[in-house]
């Protein structure tokens, strides 16, 4: 009933919230177009997920932990909900009935709790922010930047995971980028970050950040890491700086010993634009289980053409790997599509959630 209106319920709710609670304001950045944008995947997730409690409670424990960095507390929850009931029922009009108020308010209820919970758990084992230094910073081309950071403290995440970001010149503006590398001895980390026209935080890394400045990361996210493989034989395709996660998996399996079996494809619609495959193919000469191709679907190059879901169904069927899939989403559906029309099943193919991490999960 309200989805077609969630621009002006978003609009309305942080109108009332901020009217009401002005003490919350300086939580928030000064631009809320992409924290409205949040809000608003969020609950058509709780939605979805309303009719599997499993997954509806490991979503919002993955919301309470990640809201810890914005300095979320138990108090601020039942402000939150008597505004989004508030913006809900002025929206729905005569569809907010009694019944209907009565469930949401259920609802809201029993996420707040599991996010509240989820974050006090998470407060006992871990900060809910990391200081970190850039140590390194190297352009890669095309926009991008390879970024390496040591956290001021231990920081533990698995090879697949992502983290939040937020730099020194835009403050309370957080962005998700995977993590290039698996788990090392001297605790860095290293991000492979694409400058986005308009994105504040992306262009202040790849243009503006150096050796030397100190950035906040959020605690470590996801579940596209190499325990939920079933099968030894894997297949990662990457596009783009989806390449990141990829390269942490595949460092992980050569750390474990390298008993699987890999198939790695690259995609781009240029040759120029085919990025990190000089590396791939280094690690591929030291290592007898990874195999490699690239893929080019805008421009006659030599070597393989297409689009990556095109040439995953001309090099398939994949329905005895495990296969982990990164870059932009459209590439990620269609290659979902393709997979599981050739017989791989569904939960056999892993993959970050679109756009915003844990707030947008497919």
């Amino acid at each position: 009933m309200v989805e077609p209106l969630a621009g002006e319920i978003t609009v309305y709710f942080y109108a009332i919230l901020f009217a009401r609670y002005p003490e919350v304001r300086p939580m928030f950045p000064p631009g809320m177009d992409t924290q409205r944008d949040r809000l608003l995947r969020a609950l058509l997730r709780v939605v979805d997920l309303v009719d599997d409690p499993r997954k509806l409670v490991r979503f919002c424990g993955h919301l309470g932990r990640d809201h810890r960095k914005f300095g979320t507390l138990p108090a601020h929850f039942p402000a939150v909900g008597e505004c989004l009931l508030a913006s809900l029922a002025r929206y729905a009009g005569s569809a907010w009935t009694p019944e209907i108020a009565a469930a949401w308010t259920k609802a809201y209820g029993t996420v707040a709790q599991v996010m509240i919970s989820a974050a006090e758990e998470d407060e006992a084992v871990r900060p809910a922010v990391w200081p970190a230094t850039v140590v390194h910073r190297v352009s890669r081309g095309n926009g991008i930047a390879e970024i390496t950071v040591r956290p001021h403290m231990p920081y533990a995440y698995a090879a697949g995971q992502y983290a939040g970001i937020e730099t020194p010149w835009w403050p309370k503006q957080w962005r998700y980028y995977s993590v290039a590398n698996a788990p090392r001895e001297d605790g860095t980390l290293t991000f492979h970050v694409r400058a986005v026209p308009g994105g504040s935080v992306s262009e202040a890394l790849v243009h503006r950040a150096a050796v030397g400045d100190v950035i906040r990361l959020g605690p470590p996210m996801g579940d596209m890491v190499l325990d939920v493989a079933e099968h030894e034989e894997l297949l990662f395709v990457a596009g783009g700086t989806g390449l990141a996660p990829i390269r942490a998996l595949i460092e992980e399996v050569a750390r474990r010993g390298g008993r699987r079996r890999v198939h790695l494809f690259l995609g781009a619609r240029t040759g120029a634009e085919l990025y990190g495959v000089d590396e791939m193919l280094r690690m591929a000469q030291k290592h007898h289980w990874l195999t490699i191709r690239g893929a080019v679907s805008d421009e006659y190059v030599p070597g393989i053409r297409g689009t990556l879901p095109e040439v995953l169904a001309d090099y398939g069927p994949w329905y005895e790997h495990d296969v982990f899939l990164s870059g932009p989403v459209q590439m990620v559906v269609t290659a979902k599509e393709t997979l599981t029309l050739s017989g791989t099943r569904p939960d056999r193919i892993h993959h970050d959630p679109f756009e915003t991490p844990v707030l947008s999960a497919p």
